[in-house]
């Protein structure tokens, strides 16, 4: 950094050199406002902000790291999976419905945008997927950790007699993109209210 800042999980400074300086954010970042709506939707986010001249490396749980670029668009992230953003992005909450009930995450998610990078976490290193109009995408929602672009979602359902019978398939819900976008998914699988169908 050269005097400028970024916001990153708070107490995920590993090592810095220079001369740095570290502010507790509320609310994710975004104020009083932002400490409300998080507190109501759940989506739980503690970020500081760190200022300074020199390099400032970030790391969580010996978690892969993965960098995504904004150029005015929106990243959806659940809030366990942001490490950090440049300080100049905006971060919000939005409504994800069913499927982050399914996922085990909440109803809702964090939003990042604006034109900067983004740090996202992931459980083994990320695979990024794409999609087109002609190429939907399923994705098990346990593994999922981002999506950016022009995409719908909606969960679908694999629940049927055999699932109830315990002769199911094992993947009781998926989340299905549409669209234009990319998907950001980890190589291993949190346990989802899905998953336990």
């Amino acid at each position: 950094m050269a005097g400028d800042s970024v916001r990153a999980k708070n107490g995920s400074m590993v090592a810095y050199d220079g001369r740095m300086a570290f502010k507790k954010l509320s609310g994710g970042g975004e104020g009083i406002r932002g400490m409300v709506t998080r507190r109501l939707t759940g989506e739980q986010m503690v970020m500081m902000e760190v200022k300074g001249e020199g390099t400032c490396f970030f790391a969580d749980r010996a978690s892969e790291i993965s960098l995504v670029s904004l150029h005015g668009d929106k990243l959806y992230v659940e809030a366990s999976n942001l490490l950090c953003t440049d300080g100049g992005l905006r971060t919000g909450t939005s409504f994800t419905g069913l499927r982050g009930g399914a996922s085990g995450n909440g109803l809702f998610t964090t939003t990042v945008e604006g034109t900067g990078m983004a740090a996202i976490m992931s459980d083994g290193a990320a695979v990024v997927l794409r999609v087109t109009p002609q190429y939907p995408l399923s994705v098990d929602p346990g593994a999922y950790v981002a999506h950016q672009g022009n995409l719908q979602q909606n969960l679908q359902s694999g629940v049927n007699f055999r699932t109830i019978m315990g002769e199911g398939g094992g993947e009781a819900f998926q989340m299905r993109f549409e669209g234009d976008g990319l998907v950001y998914v980890q190589p291993s699988e949190r346990n989802t209210v899905g998953g336990d169908v």
